[in-house]
C-alpha cells in the first residue's frame, strides 16, 4: 500500500521523538510491503523563526495532501516568558486543527503491567484502568471571542457551541462505545453553564440511538475526582475542549509517565497522530526524551488513517517488549540503567523487523 505521510516534528524534543517513529514505520513498512512517503513540513517555533506564521501555508497544503499527519510538539521558552508576543507557537496547533476540521481528539489511557510501580496511583485503583477520552477540539473557550478593555484591566474569553458541533462530537463517541465496553460518561458543567447544559440537552436527543451504550452524566469536578479514585470504572468519556484538556493531562499520569501516552485528532480533511506530551525544550538535544508516546501514535496512524490494524499491533507488542526487557529512558528507569531517546527506537524497529 502506497502511505503518504506528513511529517510536522515540531519544536524542543519533537524531532528527536518523531525520528524514532519515522524508524519504527519504516520498519513497519519493510515487514508488511508498505511504501512509505514521507513530506516534512514547519510548524510552531521553528516555523515562525522561517517564515513568522506558526502554520505556514505550505505546511497546510502540505496536510492537506496528506493521507494523515504524524506530529511531535510545539512550544518554546522565548514565546513562554514574553507575555507580549503576538505570535506565539501554540496559535500554530489551533491554526491546524481548525483549518483541518480536527474536531476529535482520542486519548487512550492505559496502564503497562511492568510500569505500575511508577504510577502515582495504588495498584489495585489501576491495574484494569483502560479508557479512552474524546475532547472536542475546534470549539469552546479555545476559539471563542477574547479581549481587553481599553485599561486592561479586564479580560474575557466567552465559551460558544453550536448543536451541530456537540452533536457530532456525541456521536462518534457513542461509536467508540459501541466497539469497546459500551458505557459512555459524558462530562460538563450544567449545573452552571448554559453552553454545559446545551451539551446535555443534544447528548439526550442522541443517547436513544444507542441504547446497547450505558450512558452516565458526570460535572467536571466530579469526574477529576473519580479519574484519580476509581479510573477503572470508565470506559468512554466524551467533553468540551477545555474540560477535556485538563482531563486527560490528569489521566494521563497513571500511567507513570507522559511520555508513555499517544494520541489522534479525527478530521474533515485529514487526521493528526501525536503524543500528549508537551515540547518539554530542557531536554532537547540530550537525546533522553521518552519516545514512545510517539511510537504508540504512530500505531495509532496504521489503525485508524489506514485501517492497518496487524501493523499496528505489532508495534503496540514491540512497545511492551521493550518495557519488559527494562529498554527505557531515564524517566522510567529510576535508579536503573537507562537508555537513550535512539536506542529504544531503534531496539523497537528491531523488534518489528524481526521479533
Amino acid at each position: 500500500m502506497q502511505l503518504n505521510i506528513a511529517l510536522l516534528s515540531g519544536d524542543g524534543i519533537g524531532p528527536e521523538v518523531v525520528a524514532q517513529a519515522v524508524k519504527v514505520c519504516n520498519a513497519v513498512a519493510q515487514k508488511y510491503h508498505h511504501q512509505l512517503h514521507w513530506k516534512e513540513a514547519l510548524v510552531g517555533a521553528i516555523a515562525i523563526e522561517a517564515t513568522g506564521n506558526p502554520y505556514p501555508d505550505e505546511t497546510h497544503e502540505i496536510c492537506m495532501a496528506a493521507d494523515a499527519v504524524l506530529f511531535g510538539a510545539i512550544g518554546d521558552p522565548k514565546y513562554d516568558h514574553d507575555p507580549k508576543a503576538t505570535v506565539r507557537p501554540e496559535q500554530g496547533l489551533l491554526a491546524m486543527r481548525k483549518k483541518l476540521g480536527l474536531y476529535a481528539n482520542i486519548r487512550p489511557t492505559l496502564v503497562f503491567p511492568s510500569l505500575l510501580h511508577k504510577s502515582p496511583l495504588r495498584r489495585d485503583l489501576i491495574e484494569n484502568a483502560d479508557f479512552v477520552v474524546i475532547r472536542e477540539l475546534t470549539g469552546g473557550v479555545y476559539f471563542g471571542d477574547r479581549g481587553r478593555n481599553e485599561t486592561r484591566d479586564k479580560a474575557w474569553d466567552v465559551v460558544e457551541y453550536t448543536a451541530a458541533e456537540i452533536e457530532r462530537i456525541v456521536k462518534l463517541a457513542y461509536e467508540y462505545a459501541m466497539q469497546r465496553r459500551k458505557k459512555l460518561t459524558i462530562v460538563d458543567k450544567a449545573n452552571i453553564l448554559e453552553t454545559s447544559r446545551l451539551w446535555r440537552e443534544v447528548s439526550q436527543r442522541i443517547a436513544p440511538l444507542f441504547p446497547e451504550v450505558e450512558t452516565e452524566y458526570l460535572f467536571v469536578d466530579a469526574a477529576a475526582m473519580r479519574i484519580i479514585q476509581w479510573p477503572e470504572s470508565f470506559d468512554v468519556m466524551v467533553t468540551e475542549n477545555m474540560f477535556g484538556d485538563i482531563l486527560t493531562d490528569e489521566a494521563s499520569v497513571i500511567s507513570g509517565s507522559m511520555g508513555m501516552m499517544p494520541s489522534a485528532s479525527i478530521g474533515l480533511h485529514t487526521s493528526v497522530f501525536e503524543p500528549i506530551h508537551g515540547s518539554y525544550p530542557q531536554a532537547a538535544g540530550k537525546n533522553i526524551a521518552n519516545p514512545v508516546g510517539t511510537i504508540l501514535s504512530a500505531a495509532m496512524l496504521f489503525e485508524y488513517a489506514f485501517n492497518l490494524k496487524d501493523e499496528a499491533d505489532i508495534i503496540r507488542k514491540a512497545v511492551d517488549a521493550s518495557l519488559e526487557h527494562n529498554i527505557v529512558t531515564v524517566d522510567i528507569s529510576g535508579d536503573a540503567k537507562s537508555y537513550s531517546t535512539g536506542e529504544v527506537g531503534d531496539w523497537i524497529a528491531d523488534f518489528v523487523q524481526n521479533g
